[in-house]
């Protein structure tokens, strides 16, 4: 076991990774800055397109759903979107699935569990009992750690309810509110609704993120004043909030209000900069990495037709999390999917998802379209890739001189591994890597002085002291140092360092 002291403790089984842009779990920088990277879009974007006449999804696709690696396989769940004149009454937007091998090529497995245009020959997912019909984002987690195979599966979705059996918060103008609902499943195809008749969280909440983190389950999502208001009671646009839960089936009432934009500005909602749809998340196991809407607010001043929210663009930006509850943009309004240029398919508004997966050398991160302009684009599903975990590194400020970083400090049960995952490494422009104790001070054996030098470039680089890869143990807790040596002619880029459990190098 590893356990990271960041915002609060967390204990992992086999990894925790310190990314350089968390600056809980690296607090401390001497000579370094950030660098920020945006995906490379796939070219055979949209990688999901929308189906055939007729099926459920004909008019669109949308990542409001999920992408987990299980079994050897990618498994996405995503919101199936049919035109009005071919959907069955009271379908909502269903909840489909799709398989890939690649993140490429999808495929849309025959369930045969729903009927649909008076057939089951389609791909969508069962929920029973049939009372709360998906309407909007539904998110899944893999929770393999429950006893209950029947609960391996957990499920958020939007449904709606009438307003009047929602908690009163004033004058309600919504006769219908978005509500949410939560399902559990052995296989993630045929699910069971948690409580079903009862409102789990009895508030106008769409939510947008189910994760466990901490040893507690979390619901994060969208909510916006009446219901949701700033610290000071000032009304507010969309922003994030996150409710807990200690077994999926009780939810607190009380909230964490877990992100609102740096800087944000009270506007009459959807004017202004804000969060939309809460963040899709990527659980690391000691952090929660995320990316949420960057919602480019009205101006009511567009040239483009049927723009039916007057303006409204969205981008993809970047949050991080070491507590599950509180969240924080390390790059304000940094664009890590940009929306594309003009009359390319992406052009008008990116939608999130929880759909994140390294596959060898990349990171990929699929994601949506949404035409908020109203003109009839199709909404579909594209990839996007950075370098493995690469979302941000480290460099030296000043060219001629050291730079380094301390983590947060840690603590390892057992023998346990540094790996670190850096480029422009080289004989003339080395890495160096020390423990310290909580103090600060280097521990014996494994000083600056005692480091092999890192000067090779790469994902898993290892970290060795006098030919040691492996550190027997440690008691109590310790720090970690990297310096970044001065001088060569490459500026050394830190992206994260890797603490596996156990003796064995594993190279993913």
């Amino acid at each position: 076991m590893i356990t990271t002291f960041a915002a609060t403790p967390i204990t992992v089984k086999d990894e925790a990774v310190l990314f350089a842009f968390d600056d809980h779990s690296i607090p401390l920088q001497d000579n370094l800055f950030l660098t920020f990277k945006q995906v490379q879009k796939h070219p055979a974007n949209p990688v999901l397109r929308a189906g055939p006449p007729g099926s459920p999804d004909d008019r669109g696709c949308i990542i409001y759903g999920s992408v987990l690696p299980v079994g050897g396989k990618l498994r996405m769940w995503y919101l199936a979107w049919p035109r009005a004149e071919t959907a069955p009454e009271e379908s909502g937007r269903p909840m489909a699935y799709a398989e890939s091998a690649d993140g490429v090529h999808w495929e849309r497995p025959n369930l045969g569990l729903v009927e649909w245009q008076g057939s089951r020959d389609n791909n969508l997912c069962l929920i029973e009992p049939s009372i709360w019909p998906v309407d909007d984002y539904l998110c899944v987690m893999h929770d393999p750690d429950d006893p209950d195979p029947a609960r391996r599966y957990k499920l958020g979705y939007i449904f709606r309810a009438p307003a009047s059996a929602l908690r009163p918060v004033g004058n309600d103008p919504h006769r219908l509110a978005p509500v949410m609902a939560t399902a559990v499943s052995p296989d993630g195809l045929h699910w069971q609704l948690v409580r079903p008749g009862e409102m789990t969280i009895a508030e106008k909440f769409e939510v947008s993120g189910i994760y466990k983190f901490g040893g507690m389950y979390h619901a994060s999502g969208q909510q916006l004043n009446p219901w949701a208001w700033l610290p000071d009671g000032r009304k507010c646009g969309r922003l994030m909030t996150v409710y807990q839960s200690a077994d999926f089936e009780h939810w607190s009432s009380a909230r964490s209000l877990a992100f609102v934009r740096p800087g944000y500005v009270p506007r009459t909602p959807s004017e202004g900069e804000e969060v939309h749809m809460g963040a899709g998340f990527w659980n690391r196991g000691n952090v929660l990495v995320g990316l949420y809407g960057l919602w480019h607010g009205a101006t009511n001043a567009t040239t483009w037709p049927q723009d039916r929210l007057g303006g409204v663009r969205l981008d993809l930006g970047l949050v991080v999390s070491n507590d599950g509850l509180h969240f924080r943009e390390p790059a304000p309004d940094f664009a890590v999917i940009l929306r594309g240029d003009y009359g390319e398919w992406d052009c008008i508004g990116m939608l999130q998802g929880h759909a994140f997966a390294n596959m060898g050398e990349r990171t990929c991160i699929w994601y949506s379209q949404w035409d908020t302009t109203g003109g009839g684009h199709l909404e579909e599903i594209g990839l996007g890739t950075l370098r493995r975990d690469g979302f941000a590194h480290f460099s030296r400020y000043h060219a001629f001189a050291e730079g380094h970083f301390v983590t947060c400090a840690l603590q390892a049960d057992g023998p346990f591994r540094l790996s670190l995952n850096a480029d422009d490494v080289s004989s003339a422009s080395p890495l160096l890597v020390e423990l310290l104790d909580e103090q600060v001070r280097p521990i014996a054996d494994y000083t600056a002085a005692d480091c092999l030098p890192v000067t090779e470039s790469g994902l898993r680089v290892p970290v060795r002291w006098r030919s040691r890869e492996t550190i027997p143990g440690l008691a109590g807790r310790f720090k970690v140092r990297v310096i970044l040596a001065a001088g060569g002619e490459e500026q050394q880029k830190v992206y994260a360092v890797y603490l596996r459990e156990g003796e064995q190098d594993v190279r993913d």
